[in-house]
């Protein structure tokens, strides 16, 4: 289903045809949201998870309505959805992040009947490759820090294991060091199942069809809401995938503060991949807001630059949030322009397999 369809670390190096290079190395270090999260925790990965913004009170009574929640879960989720989306919306209440989380995405369910199955998977070997490729990863991502290095690669070990047709993909990364910032090991490794598996089915896959499938979707929504932002885009021959594909992967890990990267997390888990589309287009709006900037923009290149060095306190969470919000773009909206997509590249594929028509050249008597 697109609602809850079509995902993990590293900047995307882009192969001809606009795949991601699934081993290529890192830049050095993290950036954006990830420094200043590490900069929450000393060696061993402590920190307190602050919530500034919300007083004392009013965060004690949200902790109690999502404790209440909690113990009548099916009935909520049921009978007053809404109301669960509306106060995922607010932010989650940092004490309760994980468990909400699992209950959101079902990797409660999954972990509680899948009992014994992740052990069972690490005392598996694995691939040689991918098992390499997170070797490296790990030492490069998170050389300082005794957390990643004791547990950060078991979840997606597991997974290689889980599912060996998609393997290891390096946009995996960040999602896994998030989930690990919040939960066990093996909570954080059923999270990163059901992100994979349900909410962005086919991100990690070969050829990463589904991300390019996502960035059309987008450009199309794009199309919709900020026409002038659409044509240049188009004239620069500015491709979605120069500019999403870390975005979407990585739930935007990588590129929001971190504050803000918690409540898209938040709404992401409750609403599915639609919160993903909702703001990146707000960001391109940010990063490109009048015919001013435009006018700075050239070229792709400096196109481009705008997209990805937007000050930070203009992807301020409540900001980001509220904006997503007011966009004249609907759910119904969205599915039309990915089954649209979808008709497009399936015509394509028919046209190509077809081969170029042949004419017959008529002789004149």
């Amino acid at each position: 289903m697109f609602l809850v369809s079509n995902t993990g670390f590293l900047n995307a190096h882009l192969l001809p045809g606009g795949c991601l290079k699934r081993e290529s190395h890192l830049s050095n270090g993290f950036k954006g949201s990830v420094v200043a999260w590490l900069s929450l925790a000393d060696s061993r990965g402590i920190f307190i998870n602050r919530d500034g913004n919300v007083p004392v009170e009013k965060l004690r009574q949200r902790e109690m309505k999502w404790l209440d929640m909690f113990e009548n879960w099916e009935k909520w989720m049921s009978k007053r959805f809404k109301k669960v989306k509306e106060r995922c919306r607010k932010g989650i209440p940092p004490s309760l992040r994980s468990r909400a989380w699992q209950y959101l995405c079902g990797s409660k369910f999954l972990m509680d009947h899948n009992t014994g199955r992740y052990e069972e998977y690490l005392r598996q070997k694995g691939d040689p490759r991918w098992i390499e490729d997170i070797k490296k990863d790990l030492h490069r991502q998170f050389p300082l820090h005794e957390m990643f290095q004791a547990r950060g690669g078991t979840g997606t070990h597991a997974y290689t294991i889980h599912n060996p047709h998609e393997g290891y993909c390096q946009a995996q990364g960040p999602i896994a060091a998030v989930l690990l910032m919040h939960m066990p090991a093996e909570q954080a490794f059923w999270c990163l199942v059901s992100i994979c598996e349900k909410y962005l089915p086919g991100y990690y896959s070969p050829g990463l069809e589904a991300v390019q499938l996502d960035g059309d979707v987008l450009f199309g929504l794009l199309k919709r809401s900020s026409p002038s932002i659409y044509k240049h885009l188009k004239k620069q021959r500015v491709e979605p995938m120069l500019y999403m594909t870390e975005w979407f992967m990585c739930i935007f890990s990588r590129t929001l503060p971190w504050t803000s990267v918690l409540r898209v997390w938040d709404m992401f888990f409750c609403e599915g991949v639609k919160v993903l589309f909702r703001i990146a287009i707000v960001i391109v709006r940010i990063g490109l807001p009048d015919s001013s900037v435009l006018a700075q923009c050239p070229s792709m290149y400096e196109t481009i630059d705008k997209l990805r060095h937007i000050p930070s306190h203009l992807l301020e969470e409540g900001f980001l949030s509220t904006e997503s919000l007011r966009l004249n773009i609907t759910e119904r909206d969205m599915e039309k322009e990915h089954q649209k997509q979808v008709q497009k590249r399936k015509a394509e594929r028919e046209a190509k397999s077809k081969g170029p028509k042949k004419t017959k050249n008529k002789i004149k008597s």
